[in-house]
């Protein structure tokens, strides 16, 4: 099993497809948390969106150790395990990261109204995290 620093090219794909992958985070008393998620690859970092007060942000807030599983639909075997350190966060911008990856998942231009009504656009403050990789396993 191949370890790297870095995304591989021959399992880039595993993060620019719209593959719903696990985002493990570290709850307070150090369980693991996972949650399926949508993210995108930005050449350096694992882009993740969430809204702010989910535990998953409430994890990465404190915590900024978290591990992103993508496994391949058509191959189970095959599989990237991104384990990183958060070095970003911020809301500038995030809504306009969600929209992105609800293009990416669902083909709609807009997060609010395409896939989750638009009313509560006004009820949540969206967040953006980049995971730099420290550590990246590969198989299949």
């Amino acid at each position: 099993m191949p370890a790297f620093d870095h995304i591989p090219d021959s399992h880039r794909d595993l993060l620019d497809r719209p593959i719903v992958v696990a985002l493990v985070t570290l709850m307070p008393d150090g369980w693991p948390q996972a949650t399926p998620i949508w993210c995108m690859y930005d050449g350096e970092h694992v882009v993740v969106n969430t809204a702010r007060g989910r535990q998953k942000d409430r994890n990465m807030k404190h915590r900024s150790r978290v591990t992103v599983l993508s496994i391949d639909p058509d191959d189970p075997y095959r599989w990237l395990e991104v384990r990183g350190e958060i070095v970003s966060v911020t809301e500038e911008g995030a809504v306009d990261v969600i929209n992105t990856l609800a293009k990416k998942y669902r083909g709609v231009d807009s997060y609010y109204g395409g896939v989750t009504p638009s009313h509560l656009r006004d009820q949540e403050t969206r967040v953006t995290f980049l995971v730099k990789p420290i550590r990246v396993l590969t198989g299949g």
